[in-house]
């Protein structure tokens, strides 16, 4: 073989073991980024096992279940930020009955009064109880005055009441209540207060129609529901690395798969923000493989209360999560935003936080989680 032929086999060689370094490089470069395992102190002792003890000064941790929101046509925008669905609206807190948290208000819902011709016991109301909680898309319910609490109440065993009402809401994302829903709201009140021998008053039709009119328009124009999009600059994530940038921040496991939370500050109020992901990455059979190149940060206004900050947190957790994940801040359309592109948004929510005060349905209170729902 000739000093040529040699000469050539190398350089042959040296190419190809170039292209497969390269190759290498390039899928280790592109492939998800991992969790990384927790670091360990060598020199810490292993932590004593602690068996569970029902000691009363310990704390429990409040849980924050989020479910799916409703979709309610074209969406608002703030100053061309596209604004998305709720991901996310509140449940009851965990040591509150449903019922109680529903509470019936005359701001929101048309009530009528249910006077029984003598005491009814709580076992005959609940026997009453109509099947359904809903009038067409509207929630319904029925309350009891306890005479012994003073507040109003879903009957109870064991407890006798003199008054009832029966209330429906007169608006939510769905829309306002129509004269159909208010028909189906008068029939399932008459046929309680049959059950119990009462007679009940019903406010007029045509004036809760207006009043559910008039109550729509300003949630229509009130609604906002923010949604901000994460994109990877160069290498994708996987769904632990997700997680593990967001637990670092607060965020939690939702009861979705590909759905965070970042808990309130207050226990049984629902989540300040939620985060999510593609669910067929965080159902994948091997989810470190899996592949994730964008996330979207949501914050739906009404639901949480002035005093948690949101905006001002949606940000925060906005920067952080770019600056450890390499990623960067976009809208729905993925066009990447700047940071004085939020000032106006969130001069924009001050004045919509006043609008809601000045309406009695603070952002966060029951009426308005109920209202924007």
């Amino acid at each position: 073989m000739s000093n040529l032929q040699i000469s050539l086999a190398v350089i042959g060689a040296v190419l190809l073991a170039l292209i497969v370094a390269y190759n290498a490089w390039t899928t280790h470069r592109n492939a998800p980024r991992k969790a990384q395992p927790p670091e360990r102190d060598a020199s810490a002792e292993p932590a004593q096992r602690l068996e569970p003890a029902l000691d009363e000064s310990e704390a429990s941790v409040p849980t924050v279940s989020p479910v799916h929101g409703l979709d309610r046509g074209p969406e608002p925008s703030i100053h061309g930020v596209d604004v998305d669905d709720a991901l996310h609206l509140p449940v009851p807190p965990a040591h509150a009955s449903p019922e109680r948290w529903f509470q019936l208000d005359p701001l929101i819902d048309a009530i009528a009064p249910i006077v029984p011709e003598q005491p009814v016991s709580g076992e005959a109301a609940l026997a009453a109880l109509p099947p359904t909680r809903r009038a067409g898309s509207k929630p319904f319910a029925i309350e009891a005055f306890n005479d012994a609490s003073g507040q109003w109440e879903t009957p109870v065993p064991g407890q006798r009441y003199r008054a009832f009402q029966a209330g429906v809401q007169l608006a939510n994302r769905m829309g306002a209540l129509n004269e159909i829903e208010f028909s189906e709201f008068v029939m399932k009140a008459q046929a309680f207060a049959d059950a119990i021998n009462a007679a009940p008053e019903f406010p007029d039709m045509l004036q809760e129609v207006a009043r559910a009119r008039e109550l729509d328009q300003f949630a229509s124009d009130h609604d906002a529901q923010l949604a901000f999009q994460l994109r990877a600059r160069q290498a994708a994530w996987s769904p632990g690395y997700v997680q593990q940038n967001a637990a670092r921040l607060g965020f939690v496991p939702g009861a979705l798969p590909g759905r965070l939370v970042l808990p309130a500050g207050t226990a049984g109020q629902p989540p300040v923000l939620g985060l999510g992901y593609d669910t067929q990455a965080a159902l994948s059979d091997d989810p470190e493989q899996s592949a994730i190149r964008e996330l979207s940060l949501s914050l739906d206004v009404a639901h949480v209360a002035r005093a948690e900050q949101p905006f001002a947190r949606l940000r925060q957790v906005a920067a952080a999560l770019c600056e450890s994940m390499d990623g960067v801040l976009c809208d729905q359309n993925g066009n990447p935003l700047p940071a004085m592109a939020m000032d106006p948004i969130a001069a924009d929510l001050e004045q919509l936080y006043d609008q809601l005060d000045g309406r009695d349905l603070s952002a966060g209170s029951p009426q308005a989680r109920r209202l924007f729902s």
